[in-house]
């Protein structure tokens, strides 16, 4: 063989892998912020704010001064009848639908689910969508100002769903929304659907929990710990009190790891094989150490991406409530707690979901009263009720218009 017929030392990049891993910033990005929290001060975008004052919280103590942060769109009519609730999941905020730009990051992140002529109709209903309770985008959370002025760092105590949703039903109040027609939720949402169903029946006269469970299993928080492990190990978290650090010098590495983790549980293992496989990334050498796969890669990219418009520390407190989510608890279980709903519900897995089974979502559908079960495919995984909007959609619009059937304006 001559030197010309040697083949190439570089790895081969299949076609099919081409595009898939955007480029990483190189040297000359800006330094990673300590925190991509919002602040008061900067550009508040569609968010409106509402303080709704001292909130007891269920493991003890009280948090003073809640302030939730919230976006709105259509009208709520005369009747007060056709409002809907929209809760988001981990790292999602209030921003549901719109473009990024000032004051917001990013895009709205069910911008196919929410608005004139979508499934949850904006012609048709009045939609709220709040940053939850611990947050980072506008409600109080651990990076918001403390009584003292300072960031509440690691003084920031533990939450849980039920916390969360009574916050959520102070905003109700100010807002005057008696009744919510359709609450809906997916992940750490659906948790915060289901404690709507169960602690406010009153309030409630039907829900959709999507790709969620009544309570978080063991394989769950195991998956959850080493996510906190990742965050609590980076030394530039200093237990949580790092809100007055220099970009580039937050715990930007040990909250990108978090997400990598988290990120392979949102996806199944057959899309990250068959998208990616053994593809090595780009010109990059996985043999000798020097270079990565192109799941890699993927991975780093969305560590990093979400290192740029999230915080450490409410990621910490969010998924500390999830580890501790129990519809059941002090209820008498998780049977007793759903035989007690009156709403009816929509439940709604994903068939390669590996985080939240269908099997879990079967558990909730069995323990109410009047339910809608569907399991739809995907081959993304959880992710799904992210993407699979040709079959997610239909399925919300048919309920929504069962069980709530606002006429359209104009």
């Amino acid at each position: 063989m001559t030197a010309g017929d040697r083949p190439d030392p570089r790895p081969r990049i299949a076609p099919s892998a081409r595009g898939q891993v955007r480029p990483e910033r190189g040297d000359g990005a800006s330094p990673t912020p300590a925190s991509a929290a919002w602040r008061p001060g900067q550009p508040v975008g569609g968010r409106r704010f509402v303080d709704v004052g001292d909130l007891d919280l269920e493991a003890g103590g009280t948090l003073p001064g809640v302030r939730m942060a919230y976006e709105t769109w259509g009208t709520l009519n005369a009747e007060r009848d056709n409002a809907v609730l929209v809760l988001h999941a981990l790292t999602g905020d209030s921003h549901v639908l719109g473009e990024a730009g000032e004051g917001h990051l990013t895009a709205g992140w069910w911008s196919e689910m929410v608005g004139p002529g979508r499934p949850i109709d904006t012609n048709r209903y009045y939609v709220v969508a709040p940053n939850v309770l611990g947050g980072c985008q506008g409600s109080t959370g651990a990076s918001s100002p403390s009584p003292d002025g300072t960031p509440w760092g690691s003084r920031f105590p533990a939450l849980t769903a039920r916390d969360q949703v009574a916050a959520e039903v102070r905003l109700s109040d100010a807002l005057g929304v008696p009744t919510w027609a359709f609450v809906i939720g997916a992940s750490m949402g659906g948790h915060r659907v289901l404690e709507w169903a169960v602690a406010q029946p009153d309030r409630v006269r039907a829900f959709a929990a999507i790709a969620t469970a009544a309570q978080t299993t063991g394989d769950q928080i195991a998956w959850l710990h080493a996510q906190l492990g990742a965050i609590e190990a980076d030394p530039a978290y200093r237990g949580g009190d790092y809100h007055d650090a220099a970009d580039g010098e937050g715990p930007h590495v040990g909250l990108s790891l978090a997400r990598q983790i988290a990120h392979t549980t949102y996806r199944s293992a057959r899309e990250l094989d068959t998208r990616f496989g053994r593809i090595p990334q780009r010109a990059e050498n996985p043999l000798d150490g020097s270079g990565r796969f192109a799941v890699q890669s993927y991975l780093d990219h969305h560590g990093a991406k979400l290192a740029r418009r999230f915080d450490a520390g409410s990621y910490v407190t969010l998924t500390r409530s999830m580890i501790t989510h129990d519809l059941g608890r002090d209820r008498g279980g998780v049977a007793a707690a759903l035989a007690g709903v009156t709403a009816r519900g929509l439940v709604i897995a994903v068939d390669s979901d590996r985080l939240f089974l269908p099997a879990h979502s079967a558990q909730i559908a069995r323990g109410l009263a009047v339910a809608d079960l569907h399991v739809i495919h995907s081959d993304h995984g959880h992710d799904g009720f992210l993407i699979e909007f040709d079959v997610l959609g239909p399925i919300v619009a048919a309920f929504l218009g069962e069980v709530a059937p606002v006429v359209r304006r104009g």
